[in-house]
């Protein structure tokens, strides 16, 4: 392994965690950051993503992706440029393995009816619920609630998308217990995180709506960086299916993304003169990015993804079925508390706001199918569209 760069996190630098904790030989051999990328993988949260939306809601065919595997695609790419950029690695996977944590079921859809649902509360984000679940809500150690995430982190999930100029309250919430820095860019780990999750939902999403039948080969064409993709693959295979050409296609475009990311990080960092982590927060824009030329076709394809896929007449379908159910299930905790489960129903907050957030934390935590089975068992039958 090559030696970390002089603008990597380093585990023995970091600046601790928000309860001081006492290291024993029980634990292993393991630095500060693998410590927390184990708390991630082994946390029910983590485990929960298996059933929560990526891209089509409670997916009845074993192929498609649900958060938890596109997490771990997002941290297969992370570690990849991390290591390429003499990034610390352990770090840049934790934060690629967490950054979901905090989304409700149904995706984007389900967000936006619980966003509603506590307008009254200050509303719902997940970015901001991430750092609420892994801070507060999740309490699997004796003396501390959370799971006790070093500040690198916890900075890299606050920021991986830049300074936090108007927190939510969640974020201030969390950002007053362990102050987190919310102005300033985050490393250069984090940085990575944010953009391998681009990398990784603009090209399998692609497989999985072809998959789906909701896009197709045609209509992918029109977009100039794949039909490139597509040319190069068909020309180097010309004897193959046209299923496994895609397969070739979605390596090939994550390749050259990660290239392109590669090369303009470095010269960035070379033009910024960065010599540590504090240049790096103190550099005023983000220093991981692709080229002008590679942006200008990554916003092309996202802009034809949301478009045809994202928007499509089939998914705006699961998307209003799913943020029925979620305001449906907000309105009978909230009106029967007695119906929420023991543990969650002995901890309910007599005071507003608290309570309403309360109720929410339940809900985001929910999967989908448990969403789906609760609904239907406290307020009625729904008929699902195609895709559930």
């Amino acid at each position: 392994m090559r030696a970390p760069s002089p603008w990597a996190c380093d585990p023995a630098h970091s600046r601790g965690r928000l309860y001081p904790e006492e290291r024993t030989a029980l634990r292993g051999p393991r630095d500060e950051y693998q410590r927390d990328r184990d708390r991630i993988i082994h946390s029910i949260p983590f485990r929960r993503l298996r059933h929560k939306t990526q891209v089509f809601v409670a997916p009845d065919g074993d192929h498609f992706r649900v958060r938890l595997t596109h997490s771990l695609e997002v941290a297969q790419i992370g570690r990849t440029i991390a290591r390429a950029l003499g990034l610390n690695e352990d770090l840049t996977e934790a934060l690629c393995l967490a950054h979901d944590i905090g989304h409700p079921p149904f995706g984007h859809s389900g967000e936006e009816a619980l966003q509603a649902a506590t307008a009254s509360a200050g509303g719902f984000d997940h970015n901001a619920h991430t750092l609420r679940v892994l801070m507060k809500v999740e309490k699997p150690y004796p003396r501390f609630d959370g799971l006790n995430l070093s500040w690198e982190t916890l900075e890299g999930l606050a920021k991986h998308n830049g300074p936090v100029e108007r927190p939510s309250w969640a974020m201030a919430e969390a950002d007053a217990a362990f102050p987190l820095e919310l102005g300033s860019w985050p490393s250069l780990e984090a940085q990575v995180a944010a953009v391998a999750d681009d990398i990784a939902y603009d090209n399998h999403d692609i497989d999985d709506g072809l998959r789906a039948g909701l896009l197709s080969r045609e209509q992918i064409m029109a977009v100039p960086l794949v039909a490139r993709g597509w040319r190069t693959a068909a020309e180097r295979y010309p004897d193959i299916s046209e299923r496994r050409l895609l397969s070739e296609l979605v390596r090939s475009q994550i390749g050259l993304m990660v290239n392109d990311l590669i090369a303009e990080t470095r010269r960035r960092i070379r033009e910024a003169g960065v010599q540590s982590v504090e240049d790096v927060r103190a550099a005023g824009h983000a220093l991981v990015g692709f080229s002008h030329a590679m942006q200008a076709e990554e916003r092309e394809l996202k802009a034809f993804m949301y478009r045809e896929l994202y928007h499509h007449p089939r998914q705006l379908a699961a998307s209003e079925s799913a943020a029925t159910m979620v305001s449906g299930l907000f309105a009978a905790y909230a009106g029967d508390p007695a119906t929420l489960p023991e543990g969650w129903r002995e901890t309910l907050p007599e005071e507003e706001p608290e309570r309403t957030r309360h109720i929410a934390d339940f809900i985001a935590g929910m999967t989908d199918r448990y969403a789906i089975a609760r609904y239907r068992e406290l307020v009625g039958p729904i008929e699902l569209p195609e895709g559930f």
